[in-house]
């Protein structure tokens, strides 16, 4: 029987095992987690002739490199890379065959912050709450790769994609992301909120799956003290003690007593896993219920 499975040999900076993540769980406080990319991830999945939930594994930065033992079918999506088989140069964003036995090279990212490799059958660790992401705040799912580690993989699902490449967004040169008033606005002045939608702020190196923590203008708040705790959502704008926004992103905690002045759309959040620290951030207004329209 052919041993469907994958060596580590190079676990990088953060690699992770991710999929669709397990939404429906806030109310035990569990995040949804998930591929923070989630259109690179499903990409990744389409180029081997996966199902698009099926489990890649998420590079953060320094990239990775597997060892097969079985032939598959690689594709790698996301943050541009070098991308090698057996040391010879293969093609990013686009099917590559990769022999058992062979080492598949995932480079450090050229641009951005992850990439994505789906492998045919997908990475088969046992699921948890239907799920089988690695969850870095509650510890759910498989712990980030390590050197040496083996990873099951599951049968092939179907064909191959028919491309040569892909077309891919590439990672931002800056990050607008268009916010919607957050259910603590009368926490900050309208200065404060002018702030937060006019000005710039950067991605903070703190960033991670949890949040992408700013650097810029503080913003001021018009009630002092702290919240009891209450639920939080993926993409809310907490602003903790220090007044700079965070962007909660797959995760993220349920819960939380700081205020949530905005919440990012959903369309946004997926530039903000390739959105490398140092990167210029801008929060465009939209919607009601803003201080200036009366709302």
């Amino acid at each position: 029987m052919t041993d469907r499975a994958l060596v580590v040999v190079r676990a990088g900076a953060l690699t992770t095992v991710q999929d669709r993540g397990r939404p429906g769980h806030a109310a035990l406080g569990v995040p949804r987690s998930g591929a923070l990319d989630r259109p690179a991830a499903a990409l990744a999945n389409r180029l081997v002739g996966n199902a698009p939930g099926a489990a890649v594994l998420e590079t953060t930065a320094s990239g990775c490199a597997v060892r097969p033992r079985c032939r598959v079918t690689a594709a790698v999506t996301g943050a541009p890379c070098a991308v090698r088989v057996g040391g010879r140069p293969a093609a990013w964003g686009a099917p590559v065959a990769v022999p058992a036995g062979a080492v598949l090279d995932v480079g450090p990212a050229v641009r951005g912050v992850r990439s994505y490799l789906a492998l045919s059958g997908g990475v088969a660790v046992e699921p948890v709450l239907g799920s089988r992401a690695t969850d870095l705040l509650s510890g759910l799912g498989p712990p980030p790769l390590a050197d040496g580690a083996v990873l099951p993989l599951g049968p092939p699902q179907g064909p191959r994609a028919r491309v040569d490449a892909a077309p891919l967004p590439g990672p931002p040169a800056e990050l607008v992301l268009a916010v919607r008033p957050g259910p603590r606005l009368d926490w900050f002045t309208p200065a404060a909120l002018r702030t937060l939608t006019t000005r710039a702020y950067r991605v903070a190196p703190a960033s991670n799956r949890i949040g992408m923590r700013t650097e810029g203008p503080a913003l001021t708040r018009a009630v002092g003290g702290e919240l009891p705790s209450e639920g939080t959502v993926l993409g809310a704008v907490q602003v903790p003690s220090d007044g700079r926004p965070v962007v909660f992103l797959a995760d993220h905690p349920t819960t939380g007593g700081y205020p949530v002045a905005a919440v990012v759309s959903g369309a946004s959040l997926p530039a903000v896993a390739q959105a490398a620290p140092g990167t210029s951030v801008r929060f465009v207004a939209t919607g009601t219920g803003w201080p200036w329209d009366g709302g």
